[in-house]
């Protein structure tokens, strides 16, 4: 059996089984959510499930690689810090700004240590621009990207999980196409089977939270994944293939921050205008909206593929705008139906 195969059959039965585990820990601590004002659930429901994804994760590529590279050290050890930085907010519920600063040092200590973009390249000309020191810059701001939307889009049972799955799958796939990036395939391989075991606990209804330790972790290990096959392909298709796959809630995370600026209130401020909060009003139940987003992210994972697969500039261009127009068409479709639904409820009887 191919050792990704196996990395994932590993990382889904141990965190599988992990889980509850973690949930008896988290009902014997405290860590338990309690429903506010704009929560989906209704009833107190424990979290940080994050730290079976992360230990499965761990525990998978030591199982199935040994004693890593440096490279791999790096990225364990930096996605420990983003887990723990998550777990932390989970507990103690940091503001936005020190969760902000949080994800801005842990990205900063996987930068200095080596994981970064070092150049550019162009699919329409085949020239590559090297970063110098900005290299240091833009790597951290993905990073940090990354692990926001991953942040965002954990809004209903089983979504946030779900989605950095076929993410996960989508990097794998490029990476066994790709010579050279055995390991980055692992990692790849051992991050989709950890989120995919989480699913069975987390699906609606949900039996336990991966709060931000979870996603904090999955959106940093996306990013690193993608950084350390740069080094390998076509840093534009290594780039692309996450930007592509998480265009859902990258889309998303777009139109929150604009529409609260454009309110004056802070871009952290959290509302109940999500895509995903939409799809509710549009009278679909949770299972249903996942399920409708989980398809959408699959689409634009194949469109993710066909980038790996395109080599032209005019294809690569076509894949491009025929993923952004279809995603675009999705979205425009679930806002005017929600908000069409909330001028109905409005009108008077």
């Amino acid at each position: 059996m191919p050792l990704p195969f196996l990395a994932f059959l590993v990382a889904f039965a141990l965190t599988y089984f992990l889980t509850p585990l973690v949930k008896r820990l988290a009902l014997r601590t405290g860590a338990v959510a309690l429903p506010v004002s704009r929560s989906i659930h209704t009833r107190p429901m424990p979290y940080l499930g994050g730290l079976a994804i992360f230990g499965s994760f761990v525990l998978t590529v030591l199982l199935i690689r040994g004693i890593p590279d440096g490279q791999t050290v790096r990225v364990l050890a930096c996605g420990l810090l983003a887990m723990a930085l998550g777990a932390f907010d989970d507990l103690r519920d940091l503001s936005s700004r020190t969760k902000f600063l949080g994800q801005i040092l842990v990205a900063c200590l996987l930068v200095g240590l080596g994981v970064r973009i070092f150049f550019i390249s162009n699919p329409f000309t085949g020239g590559i621009i090297y970063l110098g020191d900005w290299s240091y810059v833009l790597s951290v701001l993905w990073v940090v990207a990354v692990m926001n939307v991953v942040n965002l889009a954990d809004g209903l049972d089983g979504l946030a999980a779900g989605i950095c799955t076929i993410a996960a799958l989508a990097a794998l796939f490029v990476a066994m196409r790709t010579t050279g990036l055995g390991h980055v395939a692992v990692l790849a391989a051992a991050l989709a089977g950890s989120a995919a075991g989480f699913l069975p606990h987390n699906f609606n209804p949900a039996k336990i939270f991966m709060g931000d330790a979870g996603s904090m972790f999955l959106g940093f290990t996306l990013a690193a994944i993608s950084m350390q096959g740069a080094l390998k392909q076509t840093t534009a298709v290594a780039l692309l293939v996450p930007i592509v796959v998480l265009g859902l809630p990258i889309t998303d995370t777009a139109l929150s921050i604009i529409r609260r600026l454009r309110a004056g209130r802070s871009i952290g401020q959290a509302d109940r205008n999500h895509i995903h909060h939409r799809l509710l009003d549009l009278g679909l139940g949770q299972k249903k909206a996942v399920l409708l987003m989980w398809a959408v992210t699959a689409w634009l994972g194949l469109g993710a593929i066909l980038l790996s697969e395109v080599h032209q500039g005019l294809g690569f261009a076509l894949v491009i705008t025929l993923a952004a127009l279809g995603l675009l068409t999705f979205v425009g479709l679930v806002t005017a139906g929600s908000l069409a639904s909330q001028e109905g409820k409005n009108l008077p009887k």
